[in-house]
């Protein structure tokens, strides 16, 4: 009888090509190799209030991010999440002011995110808009909104039946990390698993050809940007009990970073590719990028500098990216 032995540099090669064919394994190998380099540059990144900070930040961009990467998926993008977000926050807190109890604001709030969403779905899928001037219309439009419902100025002394959400802990970690871990869990499960969620994935692959294959193209969008507009009014509720107040100008600016943390996480701008946890990853690793920069005393006007081209480059990978797929084709 003879024994066949495993060739252990085949098995480690074979093993290593697979674990890099994944996104998230890289990007997790980035996010520990600057984490080991910042610890040795800064020894207060490693402390445990620099640590909540970055989990703190990352309850709301992660969570944006996952949104963000299941409408990338079916070729799209929403340039209102940051207003969405603000959004969010302003009507619990109105509601909040009139005397409505917290279970009914907190519903109130994410009905009326889920009404933004819907609002965007529509227009793309049964118009035929584009998405960039759709999102774009609806980010101006709801910032407008917000300086007439708020008249201009932040909502204030918020009960603490509500703020809690945001400041209360538990096993000393704050509730957001909690909420955000919980939904990318969801998120990433139902993109891999769920037989509906899966048709974004041929939808943003080829619309056509998803259409005449049976599948309901117009349901799968406007669902998809229902639920970045829930996650972003989850986002918005969450940060608003944190600071005790909601305002009219929170998110300004975060589009672009979520955006960004999904194409480093391994969403096409073509559409057809993406994970909830490759997004969650990519928010890891700006918002780690962010804290280092922070902690090295890098002014903030370079640090936007920075980002800007961190979004060109992920974008130059992704059509570089494309252009080869093509070309194997």
């Amino acid at each position: 009888m003879t024994t066949v032995v495993a060739n252990p540099r085949v098995s480690f090669g074979a093993a290593a090509r697979w674990l890099l064919a994944f996104r998230e394994f890289s990007l997790v190998g980035v996010i520990l190799v600057a984490s080991i380099v910042m610890s040795f540059i800064s020894p207060v990144f490693l402390a445990r209030q620099n640590l909540e900070a970055i989990l703190l930040a990352l309850s709301v961009e992660g969570l944006l991010a996952v949104g963000m990467v299941m409408v990338m998926i079916i070729g799209g993008f929403d340039l209102s999440v940051g207003s969405t977000l603000a959004f969010s926050g302003v009507v619990a807190a109105l509601m909040l002011h009139a005397g409505l109890p917290t279970p009914v604001a907190i519903a109130g709030a994410l009905l009326a995110s889920i009404a933004v969403g819907l609002i965007n779905g529509l227009l793309v899928a049964r118009l035929d808009i584009n998405a960039f001037i759709v999102t774009l219309g609806m980010m101006l439009a709801l910032r407008g909104l917000l300086l007439v419902m708020a008249s201009g100025r932040a909502v204030l002394n918020l009960p603490r039946s509500f703020t809690v959400i945001g400041q209360g802990e538990l096993f000393n970690v704050q509730y957001p990390v909690y909420v955000t871990i919980a939904l990318v869990i969801v998120g990433d499960l139902l993109l891999r698993n769920s037989k509906f969620f899966r048709q974004s994935y041929y939808v943003g692959g080829n619309a056509k050809a998803a259409r005449l294959s049976g599948i309901n193209v117009d349901r799968v969008k406007i669902v998809n940007f229902c639920i970045v507009a829930l996650l972003a009014g989850i986002a918005g509720l969450l940060i608003t009990a944190r600071f005790g107040a909601a305002s009219i100008t929170v998110g300004n600016g975060v589009e672009l970073r979520v955006i960004t943390a999904a194409i480093i996480g391994g969403a096409s701008l073509s559409g057809g590719e993406g994970s909830a946890l490759g997004a969650f990853l990519g928010a890891l690793f700006m918002g780690v990028l962010a804290n280092a920069l922070n902690l090295l005393g890098v002014d903030v006007y370079w640090q936007n500098l920075v980002t800007g081209l961190i979004l060109i480059i992920a974008v130059l990978i992704d059509v570089l990216n494309e252009r080869r797929k093509r070309t194997r084709r």
